[in-house]
């Protein structure tokens, strides 16, 4: 009796699996079987010179086929985080069977319609549907030439090729132009023809790609330029330092062959006569250390994404990159810890906790108080952007269950591994006096032309990353981002080397700080430089896309800044402990 309702109850369950598996099987698995469901998904509309500003489809009066919704859900929370909304099209598409042209539903054209109608084309709105993962384009209609009539596109002509019982291309053709007039009934009409292509599958996007524009001799030689003047800048900066330290040591080694009268009435200026102050904590370093850890765990993150990026194709998925980098910025929590509690360790940081919190949600705050602030607007726009309260406490939940406990993990680690002070110097108790100096060995100058070289050396990779996220390009050349990301760490480090010798050269021992902000003004340029894209490469308007393009681009400016300081102080700290390390000093 009791097997015979196990059995019961097995077949139960599956027979509600197998009713379930025809609605989102196929489309996940990308496999169909003759005569078997194709979903025609509606997602955006908005105008085409405002990527961002986009509204569910059916925001416009648009109609809907006959056939029943379909409900779809997020599948990843890059999706839901990028507006991606997604309703059902209710058109009747099976899997290699041909439709003629069919009308699906009508439109009563009232004025209020009519006036919807008439302001989106007018604004250029374009809409986005997706067929089996595959994104489709369309213009809602066209104006006359005098700007008086305004036309509808109401026949939408579907060709969908095929390979085996796989789609692996889709075409949209709008015709049916039909002038608008209230009080009219518009009908809506659709074609599928179904084709074989000898695509294969894992080729489908790339007709979506733009290889003329991402591998034109302009980047090919923005690559060679920045890889050439990082060669340069290497060796000219390995030729100073070695000829003028080199010097250093000779003259520091005959002194100390003097007798202290000799010594005394000498000549007392250089790096080494601050080496009782040179590893003096900075000041404000718990800030100072949670800015260390969040950018090693920056680079790390955009390290690990561009070479997954490399190895997988994740513009073939919706919300993909966004997800992996969600992902990989979690998992990489403990590398903020480990290294912002172990050079606070090192300061004699006693608030550990604290900075602990402070390193955790020092980049989530921003990103999410500005992402928080931009939905607001998107709110009272009734825009896609809008993300789901859902989403908002998902987002929190990453926060304070992921990141925080990893955080504490890596800060735990990093005060008991490399958290005792091991610095080649002694610290003197009294503070040297720091002696006045030329206006350009100021630390505020060197931090001012600290960023324009590792600006010049990303300056062209910029114009390229702003164009595939702000406008209409897919970004797929990402062994160039690597070897930009490369380069910028290189030309950073090197420069920050630089400013931090001349600044102890003149006896001025705040390197910390110069040498972190120095290297992170390289954002203030690039912020710069989205002003001047913003206004003569792009035609967006309006309130909306006008703070989401420049609030982002101030998170994606401030991340890159730490980024770069963090990697900046790395290489700086370094050369500095070796040169105090090789100067024998009582």
């Amino acid at each position: 009796m009791g097997s015979s309702r196990w059995k019961v109850a097995a077949a139960a369950f599956l027979a509600i699996v197998g009713s379930l598996l025809p609605v989102d099987a196929d489309e996940h698995e990308h496999t169909y079987m003759d005569k078997e469901e194709v979903v025609l998904w509606m997602n955006t509309v908005g105008p085409y010179h405002n990527r961002q500003e986009t509204y569910k489809y059916f925001s416009l009066p648009f109609c809907a086929g006959s056939k029943k919704t379909i409900s779809h859900y997020h599948e990843t929370l890059g999706e839901a985080l990028q507006g991606v909304e997604l309703e059902f099209s209710g058109l009747d598409i099976k899997f290699k069977d041909d439709v003629l042209q069919t009308t699906y539903c009508e439109i009563d054209l009232d004025k209020a319609k009519r006036d919807a109608f008439v302001y989106a084309i007018k604004n250029h709105y374009w809409y986005q549907m997706y067929i089996d993962d595959l994104p489709i384009w369309g213009i809602v209609g066209e104006a006359d030439e005098n700007g008086e009539d305004h036309y509808l596109w109401t026949y939408k002509k579907l060709e969908i090729g095929f390979n085996g019982n796989r789609i692996v291309d889709v075409n949209l053709t709008s015709e049916g132009k039909v002038r608008l007039v209230p009080n009219t009934r518009i009908p809506m009409s659709y074609s599928v023809k179904w084709k074989k292509s000898d695509v294969k599958f894992e080729d489908r996007f790339d007709k979506y790609l733009d290889p003329s524009f991402f591998q034109h001799r302009i980047h090919w030689f923005s690559i060679f330029n920045s890889f050439m003047m990082v060669i340069f800048l290497v060796g000219l900066v390995s030729m100073i330092l070695m000829r003028t330290l080199r010097k250093d040591y000779a003259r520091y080694s005959k002194e100390e062959e003097m007798d202290d009268m000799d010594r005394d009435l000498g000549d007392e200026y250089g790096w080494k006569q601050v080496h009782g102050d040179v590893f003096r904590p900075s000041s404000h370093p718990l800030i100072f250390s949670s800015l260390i850890g969040s950018g090693c765990q920056i680079f790390s993150v955009s390290l690990i994404v561009i070479i997954v990026a490399m190895v997988e194709d994740l513009y073939t998925e919706r919300g993909s990159m966004l997800s992996t980098a969600i992902f990989v910025y979690a998992a990489t929590s403990p590398v903020n810890g480990y290294f912002g509690g172990s050079l606070y360790a090192k300061q004699g940081g006693r608030r550990w906790i604290k900075q602990m919190f402070i390193g955790a949600f020092l980049i989530p705050a921003m990103v999410c108080g500005t992402a928080f602030f931009i939905n607001f607007i998107a709110i009272y726009y009734h825009a896609s952007r809008a993300i789901p309260f859902g989403t908002m406490v998902a987002v929190c939940c990453i926060c304070f269950f992921v990141i925080l406990p990893l955080n504490l993990v890596g800060t735990i680690l990093g005060r008991n591994l490399s958290g005792q002070p091991n610095f080649p110097c002694r610290v003197n108790a009294v503070p040297r006096p720091i002696p006045e100096k030329k206006w350009f060995m100021e630390p505020a100058v060197i931090v001012c032309l600290g960023g324009i070289l590792p600006f010049g050396s990303i300056f062209i990779e910029m114009y390229f990353i702003f164009t595939s996220f702000w406008a209409y390009k897919i970004y797929y050349v990402y062994g160039f981002m690597m070897l930009v990301l490369v380069i910028l760490c290189i030309v950073t480090v090197c420069v920050t080397i630089v400013c931090t010798y001349f600044l102890l050269n003149a006896e001025d021992y705040r390197w910390q700080w110069t040498s972190f902000l120095s290297a992170a003004s390289t954002a203030v340029y690039v912020y710069m430089y989205s002003f001047y894209y913003y206004f003569f490469k792009t035609k967006m308007y309006g309130l909306f896309q006008t703070s989401f393009y420049f609030g982002y681009m101030a998170v994606f400016s401030t991340s890159l800044g730490i980024m770069c300081g963090a990697v900046g102080y790395m290489g700086t700290s370094a050369f500095v402990r070796k040169i105090y390390t090789n100067v024998k000093i009582d």
